[in-house]
């Protein structure tokens, strides 16, 4: 009874992910503007996949894109 009760509970927990709100924020700096354009896209994974996301939407968007999980 008890290896039941142990292996149901670990299937419960292995059930409820840590996916989170995370925000990506991504800054477009141009050599040419004083003041950086800023956007913020919510991504809801867990952190590993957000930051994954993340890193692909600096990639994306081309040169002067850096982008952050905050």
């Amino acid at each position: 009874m008890k290896k039941s009760l142990l292996i149901a509970s670990i299937a419960c927990l292995a059930m409820v992910s840590c996916k989170k709100d995370y925000t990506c924020e991504c800054t477009f700096t141009s050599s040419g503007s004083s003041t950086p354009t800023v956007t913020d896209v919510t991504i809801h994974d867990t952190k590993s996949k957000a930051k994954t996301a993340c890193d692909q939407s600096a990639t994306s968007g081309g040169a002067g894109w850096s982008c952050v999980i905050k």
